[in-house]
């Protein structure tokens, strides 16, 4: 991160950090009870007596040497926590000192690992969570989850429990509306059609202005044609505010194949804009931003920019890193920080995260990006 930035990020939040209180964000609709776990590669005794896989490709291995036979691979449960892209992304919003209210996933009765968040953020629950064993490797994790109950989340759903009146209502207060995990989400492409056609058209300006987030969430199993459908309606959301799509590295990828450009193999920071801007405007939205784990670049209809991020060599958690960015860049928008602003306290915020496994607030944020050395 260039000397630069850091100023320029550091002197917009003294300037605007303190309206956060003032700020609401309404975010959903997905829920998970996250299973942090390491799989077991030798064992020398009980408990956490064992030595833990430290790259994929050896669970691969480990996997693949089972084919036309079997295998037992004893995963170890380090911590149970709540999860999903909505959650995670709300409870570190929450954190910024930012009203949050959710809706989601969240079991009924509301399961343990959501109390404290479901108070903080007035939550309604919509139906049971999916879980999710997340399998953490010192090279990446890989995600194994069991969904069935999210096929209960629907727009119809939301109004029989919530109310459409009350919806509505937290619709319209909300600075930032994140809607995100699409891609576990089998019914999210209707229920963000449902609020294009029957809320959004109906609300009055608000003068702080709207912003929409959406994420993903590692398409990769969804068509290209229902990842075509999705990107076109969340689109269509730059007709009521500022629209960002974030996107991992992978997932970049995956939306320029799709949208015909060149999916090129490295990761340097002009490519990063170069791909940014092509996704941002073939989809007219209006703001693209790809976070990879060396840092991220957004671009929008005026100019693309790139930040260096504090990379980890060995983080103490890596699931909801992702959703950690998203939440420090969503909250920088409605502060009103500018673009290199927003992916400081983003890659910032993530990288706290992930050396902490606690959401920052953003006089914690500030102290970091003080402190902060390439």
């Amino acid at each position: 991160m260039s000397k630069e930035f850091r100023t320029q990020t550091l002197n917009e939040l003294s300037k605007h950090a303190g309206s956060a209180s003032s700020r609401h964000a309404l975010l959903g609709f997905d829920g998970f009870v996250d299973k942090i776990v390491k799989a077991v590669a030798t064992r020398a005794g009980f408990g956490d007596n064992f030595t833990p896989m430290r790259e994929i490709t050896e669970f691969g291995n480990r996997i693949n040497a089972a084919a036309g036979k079997s295998a037992n691979i004893e995963l170890f449960t380090e911590m149970e926590k709540l999860g999903g892209n909505g959650p995670i992304m709300a409870n570190a919003v929450a954190a910024t000192g930012v009203g949050v209210k959710y809706v989601g996933a969240l079991g009924q009765p509301v399961h343990s690992v959501f109390n404290d968040f479901a108070k903080t953020t007035s939550a309604v629950s919509l139906c049971d969570p999916g879980i999710t064993h997340a399998v953490e490797f010192d090279d990446g994790k890989i995600m194994l989850g069991s969904m069935a109950s999210l096929d209960e989340l629907t727009y119809a759903r939301i109004v029989d429990v919530m109310g459409e009146g009350a919806f509505i209502d937290a619709i319209s207060r909300a600075d930032l509306i994140g809607l995100v995990n699409w891609t576990m989400l089998p019914h999210m492409s209707d229920i963000l059609s449902a609020i294009l056609a029957k809320i959004l058209p109906n609300l009055g300006p608000k003068e702080s202005g709207r912003y929409f987030f959406f994420d993903l969430a590692d398409p990769a199993k969804r068509s290209d044609g229902d990842i075509r459908g999705v990107l076109s309606i969340m689109s269509r959301y730059r007709s009521f505010g500022s629209a960002t799509l974030g996107l991992n590295l992978a997932e970049a990828k995956q939306v320029s194949r799709i949208l015909g450009h060149t999916v090129p193999d490295d990761e340097d920071p002009q490519t990063l804009k170069t791909m940014s801007s092509r996704i941002r405007a073939d989809l007219d939205m209006t703001c693209v931003v790809i976070h990879p784990r060396s840092g991220a670049a957004c671009a929008t209809r005026d100019d693309a920019w790139y930040a260096t991020g504090p990379f980890c060599e060995k983080p103490k958690i890596s699931t909801g890193a992702g959703d950690h960015f998203n939440a420090g860049f969503a909250t920088a928008q409605i502060l009103g920080l500018t673009p290199p602003a927003c992916l400081t306290v983003a890659v910032a915020t993530s990288g706290q995260y992930v050396r902490t496994a606690r959401s920052p607030s953003l006089n914690q944020t500030t102290a970091f990006i003080q402190n902060w050395t390439d």
